[in-house]
């Protein structure tokens, strides 16, 4: 458990990132994160990195301009969708499976207006460059976040590599896919169903969200399983990049000792 106590003033911070860096599964499509040492202790006495990369990498958030053309960048997102009282939900999903409005009415603890909102699925577990990691997802069905949208809630974050079922991007027979050859044929076999059928929305739940000004933050992981069923303080700062599309983020959860954390609203 990666977890640190503040003996000051009692707090617990939690880790609920995946650890990034050099070899940081990508999706595919993306290039790979790619690092090296440009200045080195050995020779000069310092280190100074230099990076090439895709900021849709590990642990991230996106703003809505991400998927809504004139939409704010993460440097724009308002900070209260960033930093506040939260939830992290277990909502246990196999492979292919879809978190819907059910799932969300029976959360345990139940999801209040304002709420930065952790859904796990358990799938954290499988992160990898892997074919099943990226291709055998569960995710977000579209009334779901609809619903998610109805409640008010000011960010959504989930243990997947994207927020839809990988059928419904571009992983899939969607826009200038399917980047994952065997996917589609695959989900076909093993289902019987029609993918264009059963997710025929490019998307869809991705861009209910971010339509609706709510920042997404995709592949959560860390000590996230310490946290399930329990509320929280969320930290989860980008970069100040206002035309930013995405950024990875150290999502932290912080608790007091008596294992919960929020922020009162301050009305009389």
């Amino acid at each position: 458990m990666n977890s640190h106590f503040e003996a000051l003033s009692g707090l617990v911070y939690h880790e609920l990132s995946h650890i990034w860096g050099h070899g940081a599964p990508s999706m595919p499509g993306f290039d790979d994160v790619v690092m090296y040492r440009s200045v080195k202790h050995a020779q000069h006495g310092v280190m100074t990195h230099r990076m090439r990369m895709v900021m849709h990498s590990g642990t991230h958030v996106n703003a809505p301009i991400h998927m809504i053309q004139g939409g704010v960048g993460v440097g724009d997102i308002a900070m209260e969708n960033l930093f506040g009282n939260g939830v992290i939900v277990s909502v246990p999903k196999g492979k292919w499976e879809l978190i819907n409005v059910a799932d969300l009415e029976a959360a345990t603890p139940s999801i209040k207006e304002g709420d930065l909102v952790v859904l796990v699925t358990g799938w954290h577990k499988e992160y990898s460059d892997s074919l099943e990691y990226f291709g055998d997802a569960p995710g977000l069905s579209i009334e779901a976040a609809q619903w998610l949208v109805s409640k008010k809630v000011a960010l959504v974050a989930i243990d997947t590599p994207q927020i839809d079922h990988p059928l419904a991007t571009s992983l899939g027979p969607h826009r200038g896919g399917p980047i994952m050859n065997r996917l589609t044929a695959k989900y076909q076999d093993e289902t019987g169903l029609d993918p264009k059928k059963e997710h025929g929305v490019w998307n869809g739940a991705h861009k209910v969200l971010l339509g609706a000004g709510i920042p997404t933050i995709e592949n959560v992981g860390g000590d996230v399983n310490d946290m399930l069923g329990k509320e929280a303080l969320l930290h989860a700062l980008p970069w100040n990049w206002k035309e930013g599309d995405a950024c990875p983020v150290r999502l932290v959860a912080i608790t007091n000792p008596d294992g919960n954390y929020r922020i009162e609203n301050g009305a009389a």
